[in-house]
């Protein structure tokens, strides 16, 4: 009897909130590194899918090895697919360290592989798009860790200005009065590994249109892992939940101990059904592709019904 072939490589998990794909592999222990390319960013980089390459921008939660294992490759192949120098943001605190790591694997391979990396503090932002900063915040976790939460800044009429006309408005400005303010508009927040705590009620966190979390724990007795290890269990994520005001809970970095069918069951008895609607785990292929399949029938029926509008005008 002649062996079996390997084992296919797994799929990227994907999860559609319009505008946004959420997408990339998350596996506790093993690999996490999820991408949102309307945003051209990854966060985590603990193996490197093609898929990801394409993004410029990546975010280290922290440094244990399923978040930073494919950086540097991530960093080699873009170099090689032409495809510029990527740009590595992470934790101040961990900075040196990433540095020492990618200049050991110069030592190795003999060439420069070129990369920008930006160390951030608390509440620190950078630009990563026009009108659209990253910000970080520090998370709890057995190791220095962050997260974070892209944000649209959005220029807003102020309220005492509302409803003037434009002559009015012009000559408000001619005379140098401040007649906007800056408004932040929270699209995604990434947590990273951390353990429950004042991270989870962050406005910018309750408020993103897409909050990307970890949820590594299901099971019942494995309450004291999660706490040990400064992870999220689901019952955390139920008691959590009716806080949150995003659109769509992400979850990621399921044990692969854990069955995502009984995961989702579970959730079902903690939460009320309209919650646990807004909930998806990343690596649920199957369920992930039953909603892809309704939005893409869903979008075809009101493009059919554009066009016949248009042809009957």
């Amino acid at each position: 009897m002649i062996p079996k072939p390997p084992p296919r490589e797994g799929q990227l998990g994907f999860v559609f909130v319009p505008p946004f794909r959420v997408q990339g592999v998350s596996i506790a222990g093993e690999a996490t590194c999820v991408q949102v390319p309307e945003l051209d960013i990854c966060f985590d980089m603990g193996s490197c899918p093609r898929a990801a390459l394409p993004s410029r921008i990546v975010a280290i939660s922290h440094g244990h090895m399923d978040h930073v294992g494919g950086l540097a490759y991530f960093c080699s192949q873009r170099k090689f697919q032409g495809m510029g120098t990527a740009t590595i943001v992470c934790d101040e605190r961990i900075a040196a360290g990433v540095r020492r790591m990618m200049a050991g694997f110069v030592e190795l391979e003999g060439q420069v592989t070129p990369f920008e990396l930006i160390p951030m503090g608390p509440e620190q932002e950078i630009q990563i798009k026009n009108s659209i900063v990253l910000r970080a915040f520090h998370t709890e976790h057995t190791t220095p860790s962050s997260g974070y939460v892209v944000v649209e800044k959005r220029s807003k009429l102020k309220p005492e200005y509302v409803g003037l006309p434009q002559e009015k408005l012009r000559e408000l400005k001619e005379r140098g009065e401040e007649i906007t303010h800056i408004l932040d508009v929270p699209l995604v927040a990434y947590l990273g590994d951390t353990a429950p705590g004042p991270v989870l009620v962050r406005e910018d966190v309750r408020k993103a249109q897409v909050v990307i979390c970890e949820c590594t724990f299901v099971e019942e007795d494995h309450k004291d892992r999660a706490r040990i290890g400064k992870h999220l269990h689901l019952d955390d994520i139920a008691e959590w939940l009716p806080l949150l005001e995003s659109e769509a809970l992400v979850l990621t970095h399921v044990s692969r101990r854990s069955n995502l069918t009984q995961a989702r069951r579970r959730l079902h008895e903690l939460v009320k059904p309209e919650i646990a609607a807004r909930v998806s785990f990343l690596m649920d292929h199957r369920t992930n592709r039953d909603r892809y399949d309704k939005q893409a029938m869903a979008a075809e029926a009101r493009e059919a019904q554009l066009n016949a509008r248009d042809a009957g005008a």
